[in-house]
């Protein structure tokens, strides 16, 4: 029996780059839906519910917000939710950060390749609910995270960090691939009060980069989204990637 093709939802105003995605997805073995606007989207996903959806944020009635909004309040524990893959102008990092605070999986800028997008689209695919493993052991390289043991290695030696270090590192290795955001680190990793403490993520991501990067000014484990936040990549994503 074979396996029915990924489900892809393809929400954008822009005609040109509806049709664009609809025909190089479905030339990589994607089956495409499109919609031109919000209302239309939301239609698409309660009557056929897809695997991703690639989001236009600024769009005429309904935004890309909205949609993230009402396909996250849908969620519960054993749903079956869509990966979300945000689309958004350059240089509008402020519109790229709430759309990831309200549930958005990844973002892509205009204009952007098709490579990409196919490699953001297997990474985020990895991170729905049903997809994702309990496995306790998460590698990136030479760096090995064993999170039932708590305790990290690099090339075979333990890593010692501190109580802070380990569970932000474990926040964003549990999202390996996914961009999280520097008030969602730092309201899990400090505390429901923090948001706007950027420096403290700053201090802590190159503490970790000097611990577990071959070379931390060229990091390729622990990677900063200018002006979002950061994103874990692990060996799954490095492979994806590839």
């Amino acid at each position: 029996m074979s396996t029915p093709p990924i489900r892809v939802l393809v929400v954008d105003d822009e005609p040109q780059i509806l049709r664009a995605l609809r025909a190089a997805l479905r030339g990589h073995g994607y089956d495409v839906q499109t919609a031109a606007d919000g209302e239309e989207a939301l239609d698409l996903l309660a009557l056929h519910p897809p695997d991703v959806v690639i989001l236009d944020l600024v769009m005429p009635g309904k935004s890309g917000f909205d949609v993230v909004r009402e396909v996250r309040a849908w969620s519960t524990p054993t749903s079956r939710m869509p990966a979300i893959i945000v689309l958004s102008a350059r240089g509008e990092e402020r519109d790229k950060v709430t759309a990831l605070d309200l549930g958005a999986d990844d973002y892509l800028t205009k204009p952007f390749g098709m490579n990409e997008l196919l490699a953001r689209i297997r990474v985020a695919l990895r991170h729905r609910p049903e997809q994702t493993t309990t496995n306790p052991v998460i590698r990136a390289g030479a760096v090995v995270i064993d999170l039932e043991r708590r305790v990290i290695t690099r090339d075979g030696a333990v890593v010692h960090v501190t109580p802070t270090e380990w569970q932000l590192l474990v926040e964003l290795a549990r999202a390996a691939g996914k961009v999280l955001t520097q008030r969602m680190l730092l309201q899990r990793v400090w505390g429901p009060e923090y948001g706007d403490e950027a420096q403290y993520l700053r201090v802590y991501i190159n503490q970790l980069r000097r611990k577990l990067e071959a070379d931390p000014a060229r990091p390729r484990i622990l990677i900063t989204e200018p002006g979002v936040g950061y994103r874990f990549i692990g060996d799954e994503q490095m492979n994806a990637e590839g």
